[in-house]
């Protein structure tokens, strides 16, 4: 009855899961929101200035220009807008989805000081003569859209309508933004489209406490100088030091292939794990079809959003979740060869795997952290999902599989059944023969990795010394988020020409020879250059580009201060990354293994930088958040590896000769080189789907990760445990713990007799 009880709970589970996922999925993809990179929109970093001579920006004075701004984002009325007060202060504001950007952008950073003038530029009137709140869009008489304001005091405005009757020019001036010294009435009124509001003709005194704005105005440009003049003046001058705005097309169809990438990309990995582990497999295809939904719900509970680098990061986390499964079940059939039973092996692979998935998650997920705390908008977001990422997988890859597992395996009905677990009867010693399993053959025994470490040394300086002298030559090719300046992306319906698109840049003011040519049918265009480009001039970029080629292209401008802090972050993130990791490895294994961790990592660091050199790939943000996503994935290799050395040299004790500790660690790489091999397989998996498949704007973060991946796994097992090595005969001899001898132990097969 147990037997067949547990059999039915785990079919039932099942069920039960499969209908949950089933019939809530379509609701929580409705619910979440996506980032600007996503469904278009744009990003604006302000950095806030003051108004007048003497003023000080304090913290109040920030909260309050964050609230105006607000209040401003309201009129548009712009659905899970984010404007985050930033250290230094800055004011990043984030509107994604929003048509009219050129419209919202204005609308932020008019500074909504309206004044009264009149021919000859004197004040008569300002703000504070207005009622606050009082601003209403409206019709006039002859049906065209107004703004009617309230003034405070009626007899002021009735001297002052007065006063301008008897002039010459009986004008009344009104306008937004008044620069002193640099806008006169004179000069604006010959152009077409003058920079004041209006200016009406007064041919009388008006005792009224009612002004009616008129001009040529829109519906929506009067609901929205309503909302402006009500949220009220800024308290503050915003100067813009970052901004980036992505097209409607460009987002939806990022969104559309990155997807499409995932699915590829994990639709492989699911059948990689039900050919090679068989029934652990399948179990483990069930429970990262659990991680992935779990992911999503979480991310719309915190009401996350997702972005581009979001939805590599959830692709990433897939991995991590299967390197989790990988390693039990690695575990679990070195115990089944070794003659255990189905039910020994599935408890003794569970528990000594969990120690190596619990030190690998948490040292990435430091990586994690202070990705996190160092990074910027579309980084952090991917921090984010990388975190939530980890502590899932966690969850489903230790406790889902091992539940689901384990009904199965507690049922009987695997007993003596190797075969469902990947293992042939062939390959299974009996309980008679005593072998353990750091006696047990695998497929890398003729890998004498530790006596061949010199070559491995000898191949990564050269490797070094090479990537030097490429970066010297050819230096970086750094993007806008570094070098500052400005980035277009252009669009077209037709493949597109670098003399194409250098002539339209060349029309538009803005001439370059730094232009890139990709998509699948090279309709996507890429032109850079040195010079900031305020708001105005974006817009004139918008328009230019939307005329010539039928897409509004996406538009990014850096600041040079910006440039060097992303720098100097991006640098400080590397640094306490490795800090952290190599604390906490010296804290749960020994300094030397920290040590020779931190090694591998700056080996690998190293080589991506180098290759990116030499590729002339784009060196942006998102490659910082490569570069730490590889040390996450590259401390997880280390540490199993460390985690294999400590176990066997815990087993065996006593050491007498490095050969003999050169055994050990021959021995603990090749037992986890084949976990090393599959989870490194999977991932590269998801990683070449993003680049073939996946959106432009994140192919140079894939194919960093690409290299990252291997540089990772070579150097966790030819690099840093032979650094170890090294560091430990070195500490053994001088503590004169240890013999030298040239004797070494060869490594026999250990299959049974058929």
């Amino acid at each position: 009855m147990k037997k067949r009880g547990r059999i039915v709970s785990f079919l039932l589970l099942l069920v039960l899961i499969g209908s949950l996922i089933g019939s809530t999925t379509n609701s929580i993809l409705k619910d979440v929101n996506l980032g600007l990179d996503l469904q278009g929109g744009f990003e604006v970093l302000y950095q806030v200035e003051p108004l007048k001579e003497g003023q000080k920006i304090t913290e109040d004075v920030v909260n309050d220009t964050q609230k105006a701004l607000r209040n401003r984002v309201d009129v548009l009325g712009v659905s899970e807008p984010s404007i985050q007060v930033e250290s230094g202060n800055r004011i990043r504001v984030q509107l994604a989805g929003i048509e009219d950007q050129e419209s919202a952008r204005e609308l932020l950073s008019t500074q909504a000081n309206l004044t009264f003038r009149d021919a000859d530029d004197n004040l008569l009137l300002d703000g504070t003569d207005l009622k606050q709140g009082k601003a209403k869009d409206n019709f006039g008489q002859n049906g065209n859209p107004v703004v009617t304001l309230e003034m405070k005091d009626p007899d002021k405005f009735g001297e002052v309508t007065s006063k301008v009757s008897k002039m010459p020019e009986n004008v009344m001036v009104i306008w937004l933004d008044f620069e002193e010294g640099k806008d006169s009435y004179r000069e604006e009124a010959k152009k077409p489209n003058p920079k004041f509001i209006s200016a009406p003709q007064v041919r009388q005194t008006i005792n009224s406490s009612n002004v009616e704005i008129s001009g040529n105005f829109t519906t929506d440009e009067t609901k929205n100088l309503a909302g402006i003049l009500n949220a009220g003046a800024l308290p503050v001058h915003l100067d813009e030091i970052y901004s980036t705005s992505v097209g409607a097309q460009f987002g939806e169809q990022a969104l559309d292939k990155t997807i499409f990438a995932g699915i590829v990309g994990i639709a492989l990995i699911f059948l990689f794990m039900l050919f090679y582990y068989r029934l652990p497999g399948f179990v483990a295809v069930a429970t990262l079809t659990i991680y992935i939904y779990l992911i999503l719900l979480v991310f719309t509970l915190i009401n996350g959003v997702l972005t581009l680098p979001g939805i590599a990061a959830l692709m990433l986390g897939v991995g991590m979740a299967v390197d989790a499964n990988i390693l039990t079940y690695e575990r679990i059939r070195e115990e089944l060869r070794v003659g255990k039973s189905v039910k020994s092996a599935f408890h003794a692979g569970s528990k000594s795997s969990f120690t190596a998935i619990l030190d690998a998650n948490i040292t990435t997920l430091l990586a994690a952290v202070v990705l996190f705390i160092f990074g910027t908008s579309s980084v952090k977001g991917f921090a984010t999902m990388l975190i939530i990422s980890i502590l899932v997988s966690f969850l489903t890859a230790v406790w889902g599989s091992r539940l689901l597992l384990g009904l199965l395996v507690n049922s009987g009905l695997l007993d003596g059944k190797t075969g469902l677990f990947g293992i042939s009867k062939k390959r299974v010693h009996s309980p008679e023969e005593g072998i353990d399993t750091l006696d047990l053959t695998t497929k890398f025994d003729r890998f004498d990795f530790v006596h061949a470490r010199k070559r491995f040394y000898a191949i990564s300086i050269i490797l070094i010394v090479a990537g030097i002298v490429a970066l010297g030559i050819f230096k970086l090719n750094l993007g806008i988020d570094f070098s500052s300046g400005t980035r277009v992306e252009i669009m077209s319906d037709k493949p597109l020409t670098t003399e194409e698109v250098a002539k339209t840049m060349k029309d538009i003011g803005y001439p370059t020879d730094d232009i890139v040519i990709s998509g699948e049918t090279k309709n996507i265009g890429v032109a850079r250059f040195k010079q900031e480009v305020k708001q105005e001039e974006v817009n004139k970029i918008k328009a230019e580009i939307n005329s010539e080629f039928g897409h509004k292209p996406n538009v990014s401008t850096v600041s040079d201060t910006v440039g060097k802090e992303l720098v100097k972050d991006a640098l400080k993130a590397l640094l306490v990354a490795a800090l952290g990791i190599v604390i906490y490895v010296a804290f749960r294994f020994e300094w030397r293994m920290g040590v020779s961790s931190i090694i591998g990592l700056l080996h690998d660091a190293f080589f991506m930088v180098a290759v990116f050199s030499l590729t002339r790939l784009e060196v942006d943000i998102t490659f910082i958040a490569a570069v730490l996503t590889i040390v996450g994935y590259s401390i997880n290799d280390t540490i199993v590896t460390f985690d294999r050395i400590r176990e066997n040299l815990n087993r065996i004790g006593h050491i007498d000769s490095a050969d003999h500790l050169a055994d050990i660690v021959n021995k603990s790489l090749r037992q986890t080189l084949g976990r090393s091999v599959n989870t490194v397989l999977t991932v590269v998996v998801v990683v070449v789907a993003l680049i073939f498949f996946g959106a432009e704007s994140i192919r140079p973060f894939s194919v960093a990760l690409l290299i990252g991946l291997f540089a990772g796994t070579y150097s966790s097992i030819f690099i840093s445990a032979q650094i170890w090595y090294d560091l430990k005969v070195k500490e053994m001899k001088k503590a004169g713990k240890l013999k030298v001898t040239k004797d070494k132990k060869q490594w026999g097969s250990d299959e049974p007799v058929v």
